[in-house]
């Protein structure tokens, strides 16, 4: 494993400032910076700087928007993702991150019927209606809001007022966009996706396809019409889909031009520095413009937190506040050894080119030509300024030079979180 030498600059409580044997067997500083009112109960977030002499650019670049596949929907590169809204940040904490994302020329926000996550029957919903209320105070007609129904489940019945289990067929999909619609009190999506297929798919890290899990499915074609009569209603604009694989990308394009439905537009799956191949494999040939165009909203392009290297120190009270440390087992594939290994090399190459961890990760997924948008959550005002920032005052797109050092790591480590 690749020795680190990077500088932490925290926003934690002050009586943790003094812990730092943890770090410093990693050969990271950390420097005391004064906490905000609320930093006590925070979640600890790495903003790892590089310690380096190449001066730091620092003229702003401009918020690019993208066309959504072949819809009309022109979205911002970056996404604003909510799934802690109500879980981990509260109302108050929310709205202040929206407005600042608006503010700053964020235009579409991401949520789902299932969140906040991790997934319960005590918060589900709370997260849209943290939206909702915000949304009261905004011109509905200058924000693009996707909105997830979700896939099979059988832990997951409580989300239907009468059902065993969760299915992605016509009475499922309609109850889900009236509780949504309810919550998010508005009267039409933007973009409604399946959150994960109603089929058996490997998912959330699961590595391999197993034939023998394969399962009866909700045909494609009822999915579709489903769809169709909810736009045909005006409740939804455009549709897609979410942790899906090229089979079912391709089904659903084929079943809309043969049966004359309405076409997916978009694919929200993770795509990161530590989880490339899912994507880049076949899904990137499918997807492209010239063929099925589907546009890609990428989510977790900091793997869950971990590329900011916040997880590599062992101090466990400093990111006690931390997703992955507050909820035991969520995400666990980028806990490895191998993907903390590669997250140190990933680190290496920002120092070298005077990025920090969050710049390398984040700008690495902002120049992907396949991406039309990058879906980025936070849990406090700090975390979401140096997001934008990543995006909004680095290098684009990265150097050759930058390219060839990521290149470097990822052939030797591939994607460490699957495996």
């Amino acid at each position: 494993m690749a020795s680190s030498s990077v500088t932490f600059s925290t926003v934690i409580p002050a009586n943790n400032i003094g812990n730092s044997r943890a770090f410093s067997r990693l050969g990271i500083t950390r420097h005391r910076v004064t906490p905000s009112p609320n930093a006590g109960r925070r979640m600890f977030r790495a903003s790892v700087m590089a310690e380096t002499t190449t001066e730091k650019k620092t003229t702003k670049n401009a918020m690019e928007y993208r066309k959504l596949g072949d819809s009309d929907l022109n979205i911002s590169e970056i996404t604003m993702g909510t799934m802690t809204f109500g879980e981990q940040n509260t109302e108050k904490e929310s709205h202040e991150m929206l407005s600042y994302a608006l503010e700053h020329g964020i235009n579409c926000i991401d949520t789902a019927e299932a969140y906040p996550v991790p997934m319960k029957k005590e918060t589900q919903g709370k997260t849209d209606l943290y939206i909702s209320s915000w949304l009261k105070s905004q011109r509905r007609d200058k924000i693009v809001l996707a909105t997830k129904v979700s896939g099979y489940s059988e832990r997951s019945a409580y989300m239907r007022d009468n059902a065993k289990f969760l299915r992605v067929d016509a009475a499922n999909i309609k109850e889900s966009v009236e509780k949504s619609l309810k919550r998010l009190g508005t009267d039409y999506i933007d973009l409604l996706q399946i959150h994960w297929p109603d089929r058996y798919v490997p998912l959330f890290g699961d590595s391999y396809y197993d034939p023998s899990k394969w399962r009866t499915s909700v045909p494609f074609v009822e999915q579709l019409r489903a769809f169709q009569d909810l736009i045909d209603e005006g409740k939804v604009r455009y549709i897609g889909v979410s942790n899906e694989t090229s089979y079912g990308v391709m089904e659903f394009v084929h079943t809309a031009k043969l049966e004359g439905l309405p076409k997916i537009v978009s694919i929200q799956n993770g795509y990161s520095l530590l989880a490339r191949s899912r994507f880049e494999v076949d899904l990137v040939e499918v997807c492209h413009p010239k063929n099925c165009n589907v546009g890609l909203l990428a989510y977790s392009p900091l793997g869950g937190g971990s590329l900011s290297g916040k997880y590599l120190a062992s101090d466990l009270e400093a990111t006690k506040n931390s997703r992955l440390n507050l909820f035991p087992g969520f995400m666990e594939r980028y806990r490895g050894s191998l993907a903390k290994e590669a997250t140190i090399q990933y680190i290496e190459v920002g120092k070298k080119h005077g990025l920090s961890p969050v710049e390398l990760a984040l700008g690495f997924v902002r120049d992907r030509p396949f991406v039309t948008s990058t879906i980025i959550g936070a849990t406090s005002m700090e975390q979401l300024k140096e997001d934008i920032d990543a995006f909004l005052m680095t290098e684009r797109p990265f150097s050759p030079e930058v390219m060839a050092d990521i290149e470097a790591v990822f052939k030797r480590y591939k994607d460490p979180s699957f495996f």
